[in-house]
């Protein structure tokens, strides 16, 4: 193999195109190793894939990596969700935020280094995409207005808890209007007083037709939202007084069905905490 990495070329892209800080998109990635597969999967993510399948690459400037334990897991509604069959599947995800408008170039990296990754055998194959998509940033909710963290530093504060809602309309005309429902009426009144000092808001874009074909095309492109409350606290502390019933406002409102309701902590890197609490 040639040594040339074509350096020249860096600096010719790197005078071009969009460079702001805003999270346009990201890659939301839910995923379930197979049973006595899960110490072996958590490090060979943290070890590597992390790195040399997403923070390595261009324009995917933050990650953030997420666990449900066991109880956790038990937590999640609604029993039967068009996410996650069983609804417990997925007890890991990642979050990546990638630069506005640059979503194409990312793309074209992306699907170039997985393709080396699995030549390479350093693709782990014990394990199963449970909701993974690339997604368009549409609207982030705060708390406390203009102070605290933004939505770029989401994925670099310490916050204590994530829970993912995935709500989906029934045409794209009903998430439009569930979208502004959301961004102007519920959840500015809903974030109020609570552990969550933000809500960021996206909507999945369909997956490269030369995509690995281990991960499955991406459902709802047109008609669902996915939603990640940032937690300043412990899910497990919060979860009654909060974020029971998410989906009772969006049926009252007839804009849509809640198909997920999940809560998170964050992993601690280069360590397998949590690993012997999944089943």
């Amino acid at each position: 193999m040639s040594d040339d990495t074509r350096s020249e070329t860096y600096a010719e892209l790197a005078a071009v195109g969009p460079y702001g800080v805003r999270p346009g998109h990201a890659l939301i990635t839910m995923v379930e190793p197979h049973p006595g597969h899960e110490y072996a999967y958590n490090r060979w993510y943290e070890d590597d894939h992390y790195y040399a399948g997403a923070m390595a690459m261009p324009w995917m400037y933050a990650g953030r990596r997420w666990v449900a334990t066991r109880d956790l897991q038990l937590l999640r509604y609604p029993e039967k969700s068009a996410v996650a069959q069983p609804v417990t599947a997925g007890c890991y995800i990642s979050t990546y935020w990638i630069t506005d408008g640059r979503y194409a170039d990312h793309m074209k990296w992306t699907v170039g280094i997985n393709k080396r990754l699995n030549r390479d055998g350093r693709v782990y194959q014990d394990r199963t995409h449970v909701f993974t998509a690339f997604q368009d940033h549409e609207a982030t909710v705060y708390r406390d207005g203009a102070a605290g963290p933004r939505d770029y530093h989401a994925l670099d504060h310490p916050y204590a808890g994530l829970v993912v809602e995935v709500i989906d309309a029934e045409s794209a005309e009903q998430r439009a209007e569930l979208l502004e429902w959301l961004r102007s009426r519920h959840l500015p009144k809903r974030i109020a007083g609570s552990p969550a000092a933000m809500v960021t808001v996206f909507r999945p874009t369909p997956l490269p037709g030369d995509r690995m074909t281990y991960v499955k095309q991406v459902e709802g492109v047109d008609t669902r939202l996915t939603l990640l409350w940032f937690l300043e606290a412990d899910p497990r502390g919060c979860w009654e007084a909060y974020f029971t019933g998410l989906d009772g406002p969006v049926a009252e409102a007839g804009l849509g069905r809640v198909e997920l309701v999940a809560p998170f902590v964050p992993t601690v890197p280069g360590t397998d905490k949590y690993v012997d609490l999944l089943r």
